[in-house]
């Protein structure tokens, strides 16, 4: 039998719903305090509480920081950016509400900071409100309410949780979550992962979120975890560049390949923090998949929306059979032999952010001779009409023709590894339950390349053969 976990994101998801859910699910509160607290980190505490949306009883997580404490208790309804609601969060399964980190057990409001990437986005779920996102790569602290808070990037955090007594299979699944968000906002902002950097308070938010995560899926044991259509949600975010519809640029780009649905609420449902927990660790769930329940988890979060209940539910079952990872998808394809090749590269992005799974250019030979090349697309059926819309806007071709397929993949996992170069995320893939690949991510190797000098190609052999060492 496998062992499955079912994320029904039906309402969003976000980091502390995630592990409200998990906790609700049976995870024991204290493994996930214990767990934490090996990260040695001050300056923070849980709020874990029982509560109810639309009459469903779940669990309520809040990480609470010292800054939510000293600047955030006395704001009324209409809060400035830095004083964010709490999302979704937990209660611990012997009473309503207790505090917990080792170091501050003095009560807090439960506002808390959703994570913050320093060169892209605060996300606030405000509750009507816009939602604001801040862009200030080039300083190295930030005044907040009079105090500064120096910034982490991805290093900090790596050594942070490399550092700490954690088990490996947690350090490689929190480390593979963020660095699913660094890459993201990297990639929005036209800038190397090694120049974003977190606000301290939301850094240590972001820690908790997914570290949390991490820990709560080493205790449940899942042999996959699947995600149904993802609701993003609706409204506006502010940004730099000015409002821009939700999903925020680092969320699409991160649950990008991953069906999803938006408009359902009209606020943002989804945060980066829990998109990236889905494209870390989960696959959309296959359509004729039959599965015995034995338990549902209710992460319940912040907002009371009166359409639907603002809830993540987690399921735990069990499936009688490995499934084959496919699914149906359409190939979306166009002969082009007027279009300046310059432009291919932009309408590749361009694509891949309407939620394309693939992308690729092949040199053909048209009528009366004409040296040309196919551009083909493959996408799931609900991102056909983005798909469309850049084909006909972006390239010069005046038709498209669509053929369904079966796009099967195998199961992946992604796990950083510890090397003579340095952290290197590997990716495994999976057949029938046994190890068929293993590859080092190739954006990391190319870095070490221009860093040693060695050639690519030795790096990847010399990567892949202590893997699979080890």
């Amino acid at each position: 039998m496998m062992r499955i976990a079912f994320y029904d994101c039906f309402s969003g998801i976000s980091g502390d719903m995630n592990l409200g859910a998990m906790l609700d699910l049976g995870v024991d509160s204290q493994t996930l305090i214990d767990g934490l607290n090996k990260l040695e980190l001050e300056g923070w505490h849980l709020e874990i509480t029982t509560d109810q949306r639309h009459g469903i009883t779940g669990t309520r997580v809040t990480v609470v920081t010292e800054d939510d404490h000293v600047h955030h208790h006395d704001h009324g309804p209409d809060q400035s950016h830095t004083d964010e609601p709490e999302r979704g969060r937990a209660h611990h399964h012997h009473s309503d509400l207790e505090h917990h980190d080792g170091h501050d057990l003095e009560h807090h409001d439960g506002h808390d900071l959703e994570h913050h990437l320093h060169s892209d986005n605060d996300h606030e779920d405000s509750g009507g409100r816009d939602l604001e996102h801040h862009h200030d790569s080039d300083h190295k602290s930030e005044a907040v309410g009079g105090h500064h808070h120096p910034h982490r990037n991805l290093a900090d955090i790596e050594k942070i949780i490399n550092d700490s007594s954690l088990s490996s299979q947690v350090k490689s699944t929190a480390l593979g979550i963020f660095r699913h968000i660094a890459e993201a906002e990297a990639a929005v902002h036209g800038k190397p992962v090694s120049e974003i950097h977190f606000h301290e308070v939301g850094a240590i938010d972001s820690i908790i979120d997914i570290v949390g995560a991490a820990i709560c899926f080493e205790a449940l044991a899942v042999d996959r975890v699947y995600t149904s259509v993802v609701e993003l949600g609706g409204g506006m975010v502010r940004c730099a560049h000015g409002l821009m519809p939700v999903p925020a640029p680092a969320t699409a780009r991160i649950i990008s390949g991953f069906p999803v649905h938006t408009g359902g609420v009209d606020f943002e449902a989804t945060t980066p923090t829990g998109a990236a927990i889905i494209a870390a660790m989960a696959e959309p769930i296959p359509a004729d998949i039959a599965y015995v329940i034995s338990k549902s988890g209710y992460g319940i979060g912040q907002k009371n929306n009166p359409s639907r209940p603002n809830i993540l539910r987690i399921t735990l079952a069990e499936s009688a059979e490995e499934r084959p990872a496919g699914h149906n998808a359409l190939l979306v394809e166009c002969n082009i032999d007027d279009m300046n090749p310059e432009i291919s590269e932009h309408i590749s992005g361009r694509l891949f952010a309407a939620g394309a799974g693939d992308v690729w250019f092949t040199p053909v030979i048209m009528k009366k001779g004409r040296p040309a090349y196919t551009l083909s697309v493959i996408c799931g059926e609900e991102h056909l009409d983005a798909v469309r819309e850049v084909l006909f806007t972006e390239s010069t071709t005046i038709g498209l023709r669509m053929l369904p397929v079966m796009k099967e993949t195998l199961h992946r996992e992604f796990e950083e590894r510890e090397t003579r170069f340095g952290p290197v995320v590997i990716k495994k893939s999976y057949y029938k339950n046994r190890l068929v690949s293993v590859k080092p991510e190739a954006d990391r190797c190319a870095a070490i390349a221009r860093e040693t000098g060695l050639p690519m190609k030795q790096i990847i052999q010399e990567i892949t053969a202590t893997v699979r060492e080890q």
